[in-house]
């Protein structure tokens, strides 16, 4: 989900209408060889565009979209569009349903030491003066006490500071984004829900590394706050341009030019969290979908966008197991 990945998978696996999320792209703050970098990577990608997607085997449909985990008044128009599959549907098919988010808050009220360091050492002593200071700053500018977070375990404060510091205010407000717009219209049809993954999935792949993997993915994701919301610019564009694939490379970009880390680190980061939180988890997923399929003629499968695109996106992955795919177009 470096901070820019963080932010898309916050934002994009599975980020209230961001009015001051708003401001020049970071795009725009590119040189013309990065630009021609992003370019001709997106070119590269399968199934590089595209929100709303229909896959067809025998007699089962699958109707496959990209969500947001935040809102934005422009996913109304998206949620529209999803209104008859929904309404046919017989299962909807998501990364957590309300049960598995309950069943994860109960766990961190059980157990906080999932989220909490109680023993040893806090961030103040773990990390050196200069990245503590940036984690004071990134507190503040989301309006959170420094004590408060210097007991976070590393992984947990990576997520918190993922969304821009722009859309606290928004998020505290308890919108929710496209992903629970669905489930709310598929409980009022009466559509049952299942979730593609259980709720521990995401924590054991934040939490399987040490202590000090953690802190440099926390390290990562340390970029100024303009340069964040520029970057969030860029990917809520992307996002309703449904250039679905040019998230990930404007953050490939950010991850080497915004963070202070090397190219080959950064690059190695980029990697590794493409590997665990996207690669892994659509392959997980597969067979799920595939089981329900034998028993169900309509599904709808809302899943973060950053999920489609790729040679390991859901999209080609269902290519591979004989699914017919097309693209609802509404963009070209």
């Amino acid at each position: 989900m470096f901070r820019a990945a963080l932010t898309v998978f916050v934002s994009l696996t599975a980020l209230p209408a961001f009015a001051l999320c708003s401001g020049e792209s970071y795009l725009n703050q590119l040189a013309e060889a990065q630009r021609i970098e992003i370019a001709g990577a997106v070119a590269a990608t399968p199934n590089n565009t595209g929100l709303i997607w229909t896959a067809t085997k025998g007699d089962t449909t699958l109707t496959i979209v990209g969500t947001m985990h935040v809102y934005d008044a422009r996913l109304d128009a998206i949620r529209a569009r999803m209104t008859p599959a929904i309404t046919n549907a017989d299962l909807m098919m998501v990364e957590a349903t309300g049960a598995e988010e309950a069943a994860m808050q109960e766990a961190f009220i059980n157990n906080p030491d999932l989220y909490l360091i109680n023993d040893g050492p806090t961030l103040p002593e773990l990390l050196t003066p200069e990245t503590w200071a940036k984690v004071e700053q990134a507190a503040t500018d989301r309006g959170l006490p420094s004590f408060f977070v210097a007991k976070f375990q590393p992984w947990y404060l990576s997520l918190m500071l993922a969304a821009p510091a722009c859309a606290m205010a928004e998020i505290a407000s308890g919108k929710r984004g496209l992903d629970h717009m669905l489930i709310a219209d598929a409980e009022a049809s009466g559509v049952p829900l299942q979730a593609l993954e259980s709720w521990e999935t995401l924590i054991n792949i934040m939490t399987e590394g040490t202590q000090q993997e953690q802190i440099e993915l926390l390290q990562l994701g340390l970029i100024d706050a303009a340069d964040q919301q520029s970057l969030f610019v860029a990917m809520l564009d992307a996002y309703f341009s449904e250039q679905v694939a040019r998230v990930w490379e404007v953050s490939q970009i950010a991850s080497r030019e915004l963070t202070g880390m090397s190219e080959e680190d950064a690059a190695a980061q980029m990697l590794e969290t493409q590997e665990l939180l996207l690669d892994q988890r659509n392959l997980n997923w597969l067979p799920v979908i595939t089981d329900a399929a034998t028993t169900h003629d309509n599904i709808v499968i809302a899943v973060g966008a950053a999920h489609l695109p790729g040679e390991l996106g859901v999209i080609e992955l269902l290519k591979s197991e004989g699914w017919a795919l097309e693209r609802q177009v509404t963009r070209p």
